[in-house]
C-alpha cells in the first residue's frame, strides 16, 4: 500500500508540472486517503486490536 502511495504522489507530481489539475487532484486525494488507511491500520496492530499473522 505504501508503494501506491508513492505511485500517486509522483503522478500527482508530474501531472501538476503539465498543467493537469485534476488529474493532480485526483491522484493527491486517493494518496491521502491511503494514507490515511494505512495509519489507522498501524495503529490497530501496534495496540493489539488486530492480529496480522
Amino acid at each position: 500500500m505504501i508503494g501506491w502511495i508513492l505511485t500517486l504522489l509522483v503522478v500527482a507530481a508530474i501531472a501538476g508540472l503539465l498543467g493537469m489539475h485534476r488529474v493532480q487532484g485526483a491522484a493527491l486525494t486517493a494518496a491521502k486517503w491511503l494514507a490515511i488507511i494505512v495509519l489507522i491500520l498501524f495503529l490497530l496492530v501496534l495496540f493489539g486490536i488486530i492480529a496480522l499473522v
